[in-house]
C-alpha cells in the first residue's frame, strides 16, 4: 500500500506540468480521471469513505488546485482570500433544527430570515421577532437591502463607509491567466459532472472515459422513496440479501439520508438475483422500490462526481471572481441551444437524481448563482422560463418539496424586484396560474372544478399541486409602489388568467337538499375548502394590488363584472319570474326556492366583485371617474341572488333543515363562518348584500329576501302567523340577524368612515366579553394577513389589560370595563354558542356593577357615501310592518308560534334605529334636512282595515307583561331613547313643553316595580329563617336521642387529634428526649383507622388483622454522587453498607391511605384477574404493570406496588428493665463484643442447627442465653404483612427475583427506611423549612410506618442472619457513611444500646468528616475565639493527624474546624431526630419546629448528645483512642489520604437538575450542532436533553437504538437505566417540552418551564414567540424529581389522558 500510495502522489504532480502544457485540456484530464477514479474509489461491498477521500484530493483535485493557482494551494489560496472583499451578504445556508429568526417589523415577508449570529448582532434584537427552527435549506438574508425595511446589516456584514454599494467588476482582482485557467479548468469539471450525475446507462460509461480492462463487478444500488416505510424496507433487505436486522437498519439509515446505497456488491448476476428478489416483495401494494444494479466505475464515477461540485463549492468561497466565473460557465448556452446551459441540464434532470446528488448540487446553486446579484437575475429568467417544466416534474416526482429544485422559488420569487421583472418580463403570473389550472383537469359540463371520486393518485398530485399557489403568493407578497405600464398590462393578463381559476371555482360542489332518506356516500368536500383557503391570502393580495392603481382598479372591475355575468348567463334559465307585494309596495324576482333546488357555497368570482366594489368606495374612484365605471349597467337583484342563496343556506342549515345531508354540508358551513375563510366567504357575501342594498328600494330588497328566506307568507297574509309552524321561526331569526349584518360592516373600512385597526379593535373586544383569553387563543380567532399577522400588538393595550399566569395556566387578557360599552349582542361573527355566552356574561358583569342588565346596541360610525343609504332600510315600510307583526305576536302571546329571541332581535333593531336618528340629530347642521325620521312612523298607529296600535304603543304594553321579565330592561332603555330624541326634536323649536305621556307612565310603572321587588324579597328572606329554625330543631332532637354515640365519637377525635399534635400535654414541661436511658416516657395513644375499602374502623394494636398503606417502592439516583456506577451482579451483590456516594437507593412513597391487608389482597386480586382477562382480548397498555405487582390506590388512582403494614411503636413491646446501674461505653463495647465472640464459635460449631440467639444480651452480660427463642407477637397477618413488604423492596431495590428467604431482605429494607428519611430531610433543607410541622400527613405516615417496619422487620426474618450481619457491622465499624443508624435494631438493644450505637456511629461520623474536609482557613473573622468545642475538635484533629502518619494538611484554628464538623454533622442529626422521633414516638419540643440559629443545641439535647460533640472522644477516650486507630488504618482510608481515591465531603450538597440558559434559542443552537453518536455525523432529528446530567441524545430513531433487557430500546430509555435508574427527565428540544418516562412502557409530556412574553409555553415551537426560561416552573419539575413523584405524575397524566398510552415510550 505505502509504495503504490507515494507512486500516485508523484504521477499528481507529474500531471500538473503535462496539463499546463496541453494542447487538448479536456481530453488529458479525462484520461486522467479515467485511469485514477475506478481505482480510488475502491470497489467492494464496503466503502471507506476517510480513504477514499484523501486519495481523491491527493490525486484528482490536488493537480486541479495546483492548476488553478499556478503554485502551490497552500499559498494561492490564502492569497485569493487576502484580495477578495468580504461579501456582506451572509449567504449561510441553513442546516436541519438551526433556529432562524424573523423579525415581525422589519422583514419584507415571513420568508427573510437571519441566522443566530448576524440575529445577535442586529437592531432586530430589540424589535419583535419570530424564531423558528429551520428545515434545512433556506439561507440567512442578512445583507440582502430587499429583505428588510430596515436594519439590512448585522454588526458583522456592514458596509464599511469607505464602501459604495455601487457594484464593481469582481474579476478586477484576479490576473489575466488566473481567468483563463479558471475557466478552462470549471469549465471541463463541471461538464464532467453533470454530464456523470444525469447518465442514465448502467453499464457503460460516457465517452472520454472509458478503461481499457473493463470487470465484470457491479453494485445492486437501492434508491429512497416516500412512499414505502423503514420497516417495510428492512424486512425486505433482510430476505433479499440476507443480512442481519442491524445492518438492515443501517442501510435503510443510510438510503433514507443520502438517498441511495449500495446493497450488494458482485457480478451481474448476482447483483441482479437481489434486485429481482426487492422488486418482488415490494410491488404488491404500491409501485416497488427503484433499483439499478450499476456497474462499479459508473458508481465511482458519480462518487467523485458528488466530491468535485462540494469542491467547487469550496473553491467559490476563496474568491468572487471565481464564482463569477463558475456562474458565467453553468449559465453559458451550449452548442444545442434553448435549456443547453449545464445549470438547465442539471434542474431538468432533477427529479432523476437521488436525494444526496439533489441537495449537493441545490448547495452549489445556491452557493454560486443565488450569492452573485448578476447571475441571480439571470437563473431567474433561466427557472421561470422552465418553471411549467419544473413544477410538472415536481408534481409526478414522490420526494418532498425541500428535495426539488423547485424550492428555490422561494429563494427568487420573494425578491421584490426580481418577482416584478420576471412578471413584466416573463409574464410570470400567468405562467403559474396556467401551470396550475393544467394540473386540475377535472371539470364538469359547465366547466368547473370537479373533486368528485378522486383517486388516491390525483389526490396526491393535487396536494403536491398547492404549492404553486404558495409561489403566486411569494409573487404578490410584495405590492409595487409604482406602477409601469408594462406592469399595468402583464398584471391585468394575470388578473385574467387568475379569474378563469375563479370561474372554474364559482358555483363548484353543488348540493341538493336530501327529502326522506339520509345521504349515502358523504360527498368529497375537503378538496374545495382547501383550495378556497389556500387561495384567501391570494385573492386579499389581488384586491390589494388593484387597490394601489386606479386605472388597473377599474379594468380589474370591469372584467370581474364581465366574467360574473358569463357564470349568472349559464345559471338563470327556466326560473320563472313572481311579483311580489307587502305594504303596497311590489317587485318582480323569480320564483327560487333554495330548499328544493341546487345550490353552492363556492362564489368567489361574486365575493371578488365585492371586494373590488369596496375599494372604488375606499380610494373614491367611484367619486372621481363615475363615467369610466359600469355602475348603470349593475342589476342589484343578480347581484344579490347568489350570495343570498348562500346566507339562507347557512340558516338552514342552523335550523336543522338539513340533517340528512350528512357532515360534510355542516363542515362546509362551519368553514364558511371559520376565521380561516371568512374574510373572503362570508365577509364579502355580506358586503355584496350591502353593496345591492345600497342601490335599490330598501322595501323590494326585503321583499325578495323575505321570498327567498320562505317568509313572505307569513308577512304579507294578516292570519298566516297563526297557522305556521315553529321550523320557521329560526330562520325568521337568522334573517333579521342577517339585515343587522346589514349595519354591522360599517366597520370594515371603505364601508364604514373607519380604518383597519377599529375593526381589530372590535374583533378583539367582542371575543374577549366572552371570557378572558391567552395571547395565542386571541391570535387564532383573529384573521391573519400573507405575513401571519394579524395586527393585534398595535391595538390590544388599548382594549385589554394582561393578567400574568401563576405556576400553571397561561397569562391572560381581560376586557377593559370602559369598553363594555362598545358590545354588540349581535356581532356578525358570534357563532351561536358564542353569542349565549358572551349575553350571559354581560349580564352577569351587569349584575354584578348594580346596572340594569340591557345590552343596547353601540353606536356605529357614520357610513360612507357611497353606502349611505344603507340605513334606509330601518325605516322601510316592509320593516316596519315585520317589527310590528312580531311585537303584535308578543303581546297576543297565546295563539302563535313566536320566540323571545325573536323580539330580542326585534328590540335590537328599534334601539340601532333610534341610535341613528340620535346621531343624525346631534349632528345637525343649518341646512341638513333630517331624513331618518324613525320616531314618528313608530308612534304613528296603523292604516284603516286593521287598526293595530303603534309600534310605541305596543312597546308600552309589553313593558308590564309578566311573561317577558328578561326583556325589561331593554323595552325600559328604548323608551328612555325615544324621549330623549323627542326632545331632541323639539329643542330645535323653542317653546317649552310639558312631559310626554309616555315618559309619565315610564316614571309609575318603575316606581312599582322597585316596590314589588321589595317585597317579594321581603316574603324570600323570612321562608329561609323558618327553615333553617327547623333544621337545628332537628338536629337537637337527633343529638339528644344518641348521646352515647356522641360521646365515644368525641372520644376518638380527641385521641387522633392528640397524636397528631406533637406535643401533648402529659409531656410539655420536660425536656423530650428521644432515645438512650432518659428517654422521655409517652403513654401510648390508641390509633383507630378506617379502611377505604370497607369503611370499617379498627385499631392498631399488635395481635389484630394488619392495616396496610399503599406504597410505592422505587430505585433512585436522586441523592447520588455518581450515577455511572452500576451493580455487576446483583445475585452475588452485598449491600450491608450503603455506599456514601449512595449511587442508587431504595425510595419508598405512599399516598397515605389505609385498607385491611385482606382487602387489599381481594382487591388485587381482582385487578390481577381482570388484567388477566383482558390479555385474551387485546393487549391495551394500561399506566400500572400488574406484572410487576403495581396496582392503583382504590382511593385516590395514586401508583403503588406495594403496602406498607401499620404498626404500633416496636419499642415498646419488649417491656423495658430498671435503669438503675447502666454500663458505659467501654463496658457495653466489651460485653457486647464478648457476645460476639460467643455467636461466632457457636455458629462454627453448629453451623448445621441454627439455633444461637441472643436477647436482652445487655443487662444480663453474664447470662446470656444464646439458645434463647423470643416470641413473636405480631398477629399472622401482620407478620405476612411484614414479610410481603420486605420482599418488595428487596426485589425492586436489587432488581432480583423475589426471594423471602434472601439474607439481605433485612438490610434493604433498614436501607430503603435510611433513604427515604435522607430525601425528605434533603428537600426540607433545601426549601429551608423547619425539621418537624411541616411535612404533609401522607409523608408523615409513611416515614411512621416505615421506621417502625424496619424496627419490626427482624422478627419475620431469620435470626441468625440478623445476628450475622450485626457482628459484621461491628468488626468493621469504619463505616463512611451517616445512615448507619438504620442498622440500630440489628440486636434488639433497648434504651442503652441505643444510645451507645448512636454515639459511636456519631463519633465515627465526626473523624469521617474530618478526615475528609478539605476546609480552607479563610480570613474570615471568629466570633468568640477558643471556646472549649473549638479546643477540643483540635486536640482530636491533631491525634488524627499522629495517627494518620501526618498525611493530613496542618490546621492551627480550631474554630474552622468545628464549624465544619457542625456543618457537616448537621444532616446526620436531623435524619436522626427524624428517625427517633418516629421510631419511639416521642413528642419533638416547639424549638424544632422552626427554623433558627439555635437547632444544632436543641438537636443536641433531644437526641441526648452532649452540646460539645467532642467531649464524647473524651469520656471515652480508653476505647475511643483503639478505635479511631484502627479505623486510620483501614486500607481504604490509606488510599484515599494518599490520593489515590476520591471521596465525599460532607455536608453533602444536594443535587439539582442542570442549569438551563434563560433564551430558549441558545438549546436550539446547540441541539442543531449536536451530530449523532452512531451514524457517521449526521444531523439529529430529535435531539433530547437529559435535565438530571446534561446529556444531549439522539432520540426517536434508529439509529441509537440499544438493547436492553432483550429488547429494542431508544436512546433516552436507555439512558434513564444509566442515569436515573429507570426514571428520567428529558427536555425535546425541537418540540419544546419536558418528557418524563419511567421504565419501558410508561411516559408523558409535560408543560416546559419555558413561556413566552405572554405566559404562555409554546409546545412544537409552532407561534415561533421568544420563549424565556420561569425559574418557578422549572423549580416546580425539579420538587417532583426530588420527591420521587416522577413516576406518580406519569400515571395520573396516563389516567386522564388514554391517548398517552398508546405511545411506544420505549422507543423514544
Amino acid at each position: 500500500m505505502r509504495s503504490n500510495f507515494s507512486a500516485l502522489l508523484e504521477a499528481d504532480i507529474v500531471s500538473v506540468g503535462k496539463w499546463l502544457q496541453a494542447t487538448d485540456l479536456p481530453k488529458e484530464v479525462y484520461l486522467h480521471l479515467a485511469y485514477y477514479i475506478p481505482k480510488i474509489y475502491s470497489r467492494g461491498p464496503n466503502p471507506a469513505p476517510q480513504r477514499e477521500d484523501m486519495l481523491a484530493q491527493h490525486i484528482l483535485l490536488g493537480p486541479m488546485e495546483w492548476y488553478l493557482c499556478g503554485e502551490d494551494p497552500a499559498f494561492g489560496f490564502p492569497k485569493l482570500e487576502q484580495a477578495n472583499k468580504p461579501s456582506h451578504l451572509c449567504g449561510r445556508v441553513f442546516k436541519v433544527g438551526e433556529p432562524t429568526y424573523s423579525c415581525r417589523d422589519c422583514a419584507v415577508d415571513p420568508t427573510c430570515v437571519l441566522c443566530m449570529e448576524c440575529f445577535l448582532g442586529s437592531i432586530h434584537r430589540e424589535h419583535r421577532y419570530r424564531m423558528t427552527t429551520s428545515g434545512g435549506g433556506g439561507f440567512c438574508d442578512c445583507g440582502d437591502t430587499e429583505a428588510w425595511k430596515e436594519g439590512p446589516y448585522c454588526q458583522k456584514h456592514e458596509l464599511s463607509s469607505a464602501e459604495t454599494a455601487e457594484e464593481e467588476d469582481p474579476l478586477m482582482h484576479l490576473s489575466e491567466d488566473m481567468i483563463a485557467r479558471a475557466y478552462n479548468i470549471f469549465a471541463i469539471m463541471f461538464q464532467y459532472a453533470v454530464d456523470i450525475l444525469t447518465w442514465e446507462k448502467e453499464n457503460e460509461l460516457p465517452p472520454g472515459l472509458e478503461t481499457l480492462e473493463k470487470s465484470d463487478t457491479y453494485y445492486c444500488m437501492l434508491f429512497n422513496d416516500e412512499v414505502h416505510t423503514y420497516e417495510q424496507v428492512i424486512y425486505t433487505l433482510q430476505k433479499a440479501v440476507n443480512c442481519t436486522q442491524k445492518e438492515a437498519i443501517g442501510f435503510a439509515t443510510t438510503v433514507d439520508r443520502d438517498g441511495r446505497r449500495s446493497v450488494r456488491y458482485g457480478d451481474f448476476q448476482y447483483c441482479d438475483q437481489a434486485k429481482s428478489v426487492i422488486v418482488r416483495n415490494t410491488s404488491r401494494q404500491t409501485k416497488p422500490l427503484k433499483v439499478q444494479v450499476m456497474h462499479s466505475s459508473i458508481v465511482a464515477h458519480q462518487s467523485f462526481g458528488l466530491k468535485l461540485l462540494t469542491w467547487l463549492g469550496n473553491i467559490i468561497g476563496y474568491s468572487d471572481g471565481l464564482r463569477r466565473i463558475l456562474c458565467q460557465v453553468g449559465l453559458q448556452e451550449g452548442p444545442d441551444g434553448e435549456n443547453s446551459s449545464l445549470v438547465d441540464k442539471l434542474m431538468l434532470s432533477d427529479s432523476k437524481l437521488w436525494k444526496g446528488a439533489r441537495s449537493v448540487y441545490h448547495q452549489l446553486f445556491m452557493s454560486s448563482l443565488l450569492m452573485d446579484l448578476k447571475y441571480k437575475k439571470l437563473f431567474a429568467i433561466r427557472f421561470a422560463r422552465n418553471y411549467e417544466r419544473l413544477q410538472s416534474d415536481y408534481v409526478k416526482d414522490d420526494h418532498d418539496r425541500e428535495f426539488s429544485i423547485a424550492d428555490l422559488s422561494v429563494q427568487i420569487f420573494t425578491v421584490p424586484s426580481l418577482a416584478r421583472m420576471l412578471i413584466t418580463e416573463e409574464n410570470l403570473m400567468t405562467t403559474i396560474i396556467k401551470t396550475f389550472m393544467d394540473h386540475l383537469r377535472h371539470r364538469d359540463i359547465q366547466g368547473r372544478f370537479q373533486f368528485e371520486r378522486y383517486t388516491a393518485l390525483q389526490a396526491f398530485k393535487f396536494r403536491r399541486v398547492q404549492s404553486l399557489i404558495l409561489d403566486l403568493k411569494y409573487v404578490l407578497i410584495t405590492k409595487p409602489t409604482d406602477w409601469s405600464n408594462d406592469l399595468r398590462q402583464k398584471f391585468l393578463e394575470g388578473f385574467d388568467a387568475f379569474l378563469e381559476l375563479l370561474k372554474c371555482m364559482q358555483g363548484m360542489d353543488p348540493i341538493t337538499r336530501q327529502v326522506g332518506q339520509h345521504i349515502e356516500m358523504e360527498p368529497e368536500w375537503e378538496a374545495a375548502f382547501t383550495l378556497q383557503m389556500k387561495l384567501t391570502h391570494v385573492i386579499s393580495m389581488m384586491q390589494d394590488w388593484c387597490a394601489l392603481d386606479e386605472k388597473v382598479l377599474i379594468e380589474a372591475y370591469k372584467k370581474c363584472l364581465t366574467v360574473l355575468m358569463q357564470c349568472h348567463s349559464g345559471f338563470t334559465d327556466g326560473e320563472q319570474p313572481i311579483v311580489l307585494s307587502i305594504c303596497g309596495h311590489s317587485v318582480e324576482t323569480i320564483r327560487y326556492c333554495v330548499s328544493q333546488e341546487k345550490v353552492s357555497i363556492h362564489l368567489p368570482v361574486s365575493r371578488l366583485l365585492a371586494g373590488l366594489h369596496v375599494l372604488l368606495s375606499k380610494s373614491e374612484v367611484a367619486y372621481k371617474f363615475p363615467e369610466l365605471l359600469p355602475l348603470s349597467e349593475l342589476s342589484p337583484p343578480l347581484l344579490i341572488e347568489h350570495p343570498l342563496r348562500c346566507l339562507v343556506l347557512c340558516a338552514q342549515v342552523h335550523a336543522g333543515m338539513w340533517r340528512r345531508n350528512g357532515f360534510s354540508l355542516v363542515n362546509q358551513i362551519y368553514y364558511y363562518h371559520n376565521v380561516k375563510c371568512r374574510r373572503e366567504m362570508f365577509d364579502k357575501d355580506i358586503i355584496m348584500l350591502q353593496t345591492g342594498l345600497s342601490m335599490m328600494d330598501p322595501n323590494h330588497f326585503l321583499m325578495i329576501m323575505l321570498s327567498r328566506f320562505d317568509l313572505y307568507q307569513i308577512f304579507s297574509t294578516p292570519d298566516y302567523g297563526k297557522r305556521f309552524n315553529t321550523e320557521n321561526t329560526n330562520k325568521v331569526l337568522l334573517y333579521l340577524v342577517i339585515i343587522f349584518n346589514g349595519e354591522k360592516n360599517r366597520f370594515s373600512p371603505g364601508m364604514g368612515q373607519v380604518n383597519a385597526t377599529d375593526e381589530i379593535k372590535r374583533e378583539i373586544i367582542h371575543q374577549l366579553s366572552i371570557r378572558p383569553m391567552a395571547h395565542s387563543e386571541l391570535v387564532k380567532a383573529l384573521p391573519e394577513n400573507e405575513n401571519k399577522e394579524t395586527g393585534m400588538e398595535s391595538v390590544i393595550e388599548a382594549v385589554a389589560c394582561f393578567k400574568k399566569p401563576g405556576l400553571t395556566g397561561r397569562g391572560l387578557y381581560e376586557l377593559k370595563p370602559e369598553c363594555t360599552k362598545d358590545f354588540n349582542l349581535y356581532f356578525y361573527h358570534f357563532s351561536r354558542a358564542e353569542q349565549s355566552k358572551a349575553e350571559e356574561a354581560q349580564r352577569k358583569l351587569k349584575r354584578q356593577n348594580r346596572e340594569d342588565t340591557a345590552l343596547p346596541p353601540p353606536v356605529l360610525p357614520p357610513l360612507s357615501p357611497l353606502f349611505a343609504s344603507l340605513i334606509n332600510i330601518l325605516q322601510s315600510d316592509v320593516m316596519l310592518c315585520i317589527m310590528g307583526t312580531i311585537l303584535q305576536w308578543a303581546v297576543e302571546h297565546n295563539g302563535y308560534a313566536w320566540s323571545e329571541s325573536m323580539l330580542q332581535r326585534v328590540l335590537h333593531l328599534i334601539g340601532m334605529a333610534l341610535q341613528e336618528e340620535k346621531q343624525h340629530l346631534e349632528n345637525l347642521n343649518e341646512e341638513n334636512v333630517v331624513t331618518f325620521t324613525f320616531t314618528q312612523k313608530i308612534s304613528k298607529p296603523g292604516e284603516a282595515p286593521s287598526n293595530s296600535p303603534s309600534i310605541l304603543a305596543m312597546l308600552e304594553t309589553l313593558q308590564n307583561a309578566p311573561h317577558l321579565e328578561v326583556h325589561k330592561d331593554m323595552i325600559r332603555w328604548i323608551l328612555k331613547t325615544f324621549n330623549a330624541i323627542k326632545k331632541l326634536r323639539e329643542n330645535s323649536s323653542t317653546s317649552p313643553v310639558p312631559e310626554t305621556e309616555g315618559n309619565i307612565i315610564e316614571e309609575g310603572s318603575r316606581d312599582k316595580d322597585k316596590a314589588e321587588r321589595k317585597r317579594k324579597a321581603e316574603i324570600a328572606r323570612l321562608r329561609r329563617e323558618k327553615i333553617m329554625a327547623q333544621m337545628s330543631e332537628m338536629q337537637r332532637h337527633f343529638i339528644d336521642e344518641n348521646k352515647e354515640l356522641f360521646q365515644q365519637t368525641l372520644e376518638e377525635l380527641a385521641t387522633s387529634t392528640s397524636r397528631a399534635l406533637d406535643n401533648s400535654p402529659t409531656v410539655s414541661d420536660t425536656k423530650l428526649t428521644a432515645l438512650g436511658p432518659k428517654q422521655t416516657r409517652v403513654t401510648e395513644q390508641r390509633q383507630v383507622v378506617t379502611c377505604i375499602l370497607c369503611q370499617e374502623e379498627q385499631e392498631v394494636k399488635v395481635d389484630s388483622r394488619a392495616m396496610v398503606l399503599a406504597a410505592f417502592v422505587q430505585r433512585s439516583t436522586v441523592l447520588s454522587k455518581n450515577r455511572n456506577k452500576v451493580i455487576q451482579d446483583p445475585e452475588k451483590y452485598d449491600p450491608l453498607f450503603m455506599h456514601p456516594e449512595l449511587s442508587c437507593g431504595t425510595h419508598t412513597g405512599s399516598c397515605g391511605h389505609i385498607m385491611h391487608a385482606h382487602c387489599w389482597q381481594r382487591y388485587f386480586d381482582a385487578v390481577q384477574a381482570k388484567e388477566q382477562r383482558r390479555q385474551q382480548r387485546l393487549r391495551v397498555h394500561t399506566s400500572y404493570d400488574v406484572e410487576n405487582g403495581e396496582f392503583l390506590c382504590p382511593l385516590c388512582e395514586c401508583l403503588s406496588n406495594t403496602v406498607i403494614p401499620l404498626l404500633p411503636p416496636p419499642r415498646g413491646l419488649f417491656n423495658r428493665l430498671d435503669f438503675s446501674d447502666q454500663p458505659n461505653l467501654a463496658q457495653w463495647m466489651r460485653t457486647i463484643s464478648q457476645q460476639i465472640k460467643a455467636l461466632y464459635i457457636l455458629r462454627e460449631e453448629e453451623s448445621a442447627s441454627n439455633n444461637s440467639e441472643k436477647m436482652d444480651e445487655l443487662q444480663l452480660p453474664k447470662g446470656f442465653r444464646p439458645d434463647f427463642q423470643p416470641k413473636n407477637l405480631y398477629s399472622e397477618s401482620i407478620k405476612e404483612m411484614l414479610t410481603t413488604f420486605g420482599t418488595a423492596i428487596y426485589k425492586v431495590g436489587l432488581k432480583v427475583h423475589p426471594n423471602e428467604e434472601d439474607l439481605r431482605v433485612p438490610i434493604m429494607c433498614w436501607g430503603s427506611c435510611a433513604y427515604t428519611i435522607q430525601t425528605i430531610e434533603q428537600i426540607l433543607t433545601d426549601e429551608n423549612k423547619p425539621l418537624f410541622g411541616n411535612l404533609p400527613c401522607r409523608q408523615d405516615d409513611c416515614l411512621t410506618s416505615l421506621t417502625r417496619f424496619a424496627a419490626a422487620h427482624w422478627t419475620v426474618s431469620s435470626l441468625s442472619a440478623v445476628q450475622g450481619h450485626f457482628c459484621r457491622l461491628f468488626l468493621s465499624l469504619v463505616l463512611s457513611f451517616p445512615a448507619i443508624y438504620c442498622q440500630d435494631f440489628s440486636g434488639v438493644s433497648l434504651g442503652t444500646g441505643d444510645l451507645h450505637i448512636f454515639h459511636l456511629v456519631t463519633m465515627a461520623h465526626i473523624v469521617q468528616i474530618l478526615l475528609t474536609s478539605s476546609t480552607e482557613e479563610n480570613g474570615m473573622d471568629q466570633e468568640n475565639p477558643n471556646s472549649e468545642e473549638e479546643a477540643a475538635a483540635l486536640t482530636l484533629y491533631k491525634f488524627l493527624c499522629q495517627r494518620t502518619g501526618s498525611a493530613l494538611k496542618e490546621m492551627s484554628s480550631g474554630w474552622h474546624l468545628w464549624r465544619s464538623i457542625k456543618a457537616g454533622i448537621m444532616p446526620f442529626l436531623r435524619c436522626s431526630a427524624l428517625f427517633f422521633h418516629y421510631l419511639n414516638g416521642v413528642p419533638v419540643p416547639s424549638e424544632i419546629q422552626v427554623t433558627g440559629a439555635s437547632q444544632f443545641e436543641h438537636l443536641c439535647s433531644y437526641l441526648s448528645l452532649p452540646n460539645n460533640l467532642i467531649c464524647l472522644f473524651q469520656e471515652n477516650s480508653k476505647i475511643m483512642n483503639t478505635l479511631v486507630e484502627s479505623w486510620c488504618s483501614n486500607n481504604e482510608v490509606n488510599r484515599y489520604l494518599e490520593g489515590k481515591r476520591q471521596a465525599i465531603s460532607y455536608a453533602r450538597e444536594s443535587n439539582k437538575l442542570i442549569d438551563l440558559p434563560d433564551d430558549y434559542s441558545c438549546l436550539i443552537n446547540q441541539a442543531s450542532n449536536f451530530l449523532c453518536p452512531k451514524s457517521g455525523g449526521d444531523k439529529s432529528r430529535a435531539p433530547t436533553l437529559c435535565l438530571v446530567c446534561g446529556t444531549m441524545l439522539c432520540s426517536q430513531s434508529y439509529c441509537c437504538q440499544t438493547e436492553l433487557e432483550g429488547e429494542d430500546v431508544g436512546a433516552c430509555t436507555a439512558h434513564t437505566y444509566a442515569c436515573g435508574s429507570g426514571v428520567g427527565i428529558f427536555l425535546r428540544v425541537r418540540e419544546c417540552q419536558v418528557l418524563f418516562l419511567a421504565g419501558k412502557t410508561k411516559g408523558c409530556f409535560y408543560a416546559p418551564p419555558y413561556l413566552d412574553d405572554y405566559g404562555e409555553t409554546d409546545q412544537g415551537l409552532r407561534r415561533g414567540n421568544p420563549l424565556h426560561l420561569c425559574k418557578e416552573r422549572f423549580k416546580k419539575i425539579q420538587k417532583l424529581w426530588q420527591q420521587h413523584s416522577i413516576t406518580e405524575e406519569i400515571g395520573h397524566a396516563q389516567e386522564a389522558n388514554q391517548t398517552l398510552v398508546g405511545i411506544d415510550w420505549q422507543h423514544l
